[in-house]
């Protein structure tokens, strides 16, 4: 191995595979770059960190190639000798701020770590620059895997072109392009790239450049620079297709662009959390998954004053109204709220999960899934209904997504499934209704489907724009045109239940005053009669 010493310059290309130019569904005429700061650059078995308040930052395994002599004005036959060595190189990129850099990709590829490049250099002048590999692992599984024969641009063309505007030097690195392949990557994940000559005596290789990615604490500074932003284009690049960032098959009319609050500390300090301005990429009722059931069109919000009626009215009232007209399945079985004593009131917002199935959750279950857009997309006074098919071992939810559904206004979370980060979730101060606590992750029973859509939650069928009304006695569910009647009824109830037991306190028998008779009927309506001028 020879030492890698810290390049003057640092030359990428935009694109340049064929499997990664069909991916992206346009070919470029001729070879356009981007310059990288010295200060990217990073050995092997080092770490990569994703900026707080970030979704997409992405893995690209590419061939690196260090110049050994000076390169000026040198004709594409005479380009490779220029080269000294060819390694692996893993050209790191952070999707959220490559709109504000508009292809200069300063901020967007230049961060420090983003350049990895290794462990071992393979002599240029002992291969064919035509018969290069590369390929690349995510936690072990093949990511990548395609050979220069594939470029749109040969190696040595590139030396050539970029040899016409300014003096390659010694220790330059150019970056030759990734193929199709790439995709986002999260903390936790290790990286592997390795280029080799499989057809060069002795098969050289540059031995596996092995990169971890960490997750940031620090956000960036909204009064110093421009912050992150991501809509679907970029989603769905980041990702390699629509499918695999968890997006519908067809786009939008518009792209729904998500910019990310800064918060000051850590991701468990939700005071001062802000709302920040985000556009549902499925609203107007448009399903939140890339399949499943009809959407449906959510009702208007609660009125304050129907809110405040609801919030006197005990779910036990609500209920015996809701029989009273006919409705017998009204209520989510099986939760319990995680704040002792919270009550919650609103519109609900639905998600659904499906059963966990391995093709599937690696096309619905990364990236921008449905989970994570209804969590963007919750409005103020909504509650989140999430359909988790009664099974409380693993959670649908934890401590970052109710940090998200805070800053929106939510009111409240309900699911028939269990809650990761159960105690932060707590802390945070939403009120979540649930089956309880489990420390699993997404994936080991659910797959995100789809949001506002009708689902199923605790044996109650719950439409977008239902009411939603939980509190010690259980979670109940109120069709939106019913929610007056009901609320009125249930407090008339509430008025007439409380001078009963102020009877019953007095020492007077049940039997005849609950329920009333005519006597004691007429003994209450006059209670409660307005009385007379002559009354008075």
């Amino acid at each position: 191995m020879t030492e890698i010493t810290r390049p003057g310059k640092i030359i990428a290309i935009h694109l340049n595979y064929v499997s990664r130019s069909d991916q992206r569904g346009r070919r470029p005429a001729a070879p356009s770059y981007f310059f990288k700061p010295a200060s990217s650059i990073a050995g092997t078995d080092g770490t990569v960190e994703r900026p707080a308040g970030t979704e997409l930052l992405a893995f690209e395994g590419e061939i690196a190639l260090v110049i050994g002599t000076a390169a000026r004005r040198v004709s594409v036959e005479q380009a490779w000798a220029h080269v000294a060595h060819v390694t692996a190189s893993n050209d790191l990129g952070l999707y959220d701020l490559r709109t504000n850099d508009k292809g200069s990709n300063v901020r967007s590829k230049g961060g420090d770590g983003y350049t990895p490049v290794g462990p071992n250099l393979i002599a240029a002048a002992d291969i064919d620059p035509g018969a290069l590999r590369v390929r690349t692992w995510v936690n072990g599984e093949l990511a990548q895997d395609d050979t220069t024969a594939g470029l749109l641009f040969p190696l040595p063309q590139l030396i050539s072109d970029l040899s016409q505007h300014f003096t390659l030097e010694p220790g330059d690195i150019i970056l030759t392009g990734t193929p199709a392949g790439s995709s986002v990557i999260v903390p936790g994940d290790v990286v592997e790239v390795e280029v080799d000559a499989p057809t060069a005596p002795g098969a050289p290789s540059s031995g596996r450049l092995r990169t971890t990615v960490t997750q940031g604490e620090i956000p960036f500074d909204a009064q110093i620079g421009s912050m992150p932003a991501v809509d679907d284009l970029q989603r769905e690049e980041a990702w390699g297709s629509r499918e695999a960032a968890g997006l519908p098959a067809s786009a939008p009319a518009s792209a729904a662009i998500t910019t990310y609050p800064t918060h000051e500390g850590s991701k468990n300090v939700p005071s001062a959390a802000p709302n920040p301005t985000v556009s549902d990429p499925s609203s107007g009722g448009a399903s939140g998954g890339a399949s499943g059931g009809a959407s449906v069109e959510p009702a208007a919000g609660l009125s304050a004053e129907l809110r405040a009626k609801l919030m006197e009215a005990p779910t036990a009232g609500l209920s015996s109204q809701l029989r009273k007209r006919g409705l017998h399945s009204c209520f989510i079985d099986g939760v319990s709220a995680n704040i002792p004593g919270s009550k919650i009131v609103g519109t609900a917002k639905t998600l659904r999960f499906v059963p966990a199935r391995e093709d599937l959750f690696k096309t619905h279950g990364g990236g921008y899934n449905a989970q994570k857009r209804a969590f963007d997309a919750v409005e103020e006074g909504e509650i989140i209904v999430i359909e988790a098919r009664g099974d409380a071992t693993t959670g649908t939810l934890g401590d970052i997504l109710a940090l998200r559904a805070v800053a929106r206004g939510a009111t409240g979370v309900v699911t028939d499934g269990g809650v990761r980060d159960f105690d932060a979730v707590a802390e945070i101060g939403l009120p979540v209704f649930s089956q309880g606590a489990h420390p699993s992750v997404l994936g080991r029973r659910h797959v995100p489907w789809e949001h506002d859509v009708t689902i199923g939650c605790g044996g109650a069928t719950v439409q977008p724009g239902d009411v939603i009304v939980g509190d010690g006695d259980g979670v109940i569910v109120i069709p939106a045109h019913l929610a007056e009647e009901v609320t009125d009824a249930a407090l008339a109830q509430e008025d007439e239940d409380a001078w009963i037991a102020e009877q019953v306190a007095a020492g007077h028998p049940v039997d005849g005053l609950f329920p009333m008779n005519a006597q004691w009927r007429a003994q209450y309506d006059a209670r409660s009669a307005p009385q007379t001028e002559q009354q008075r």
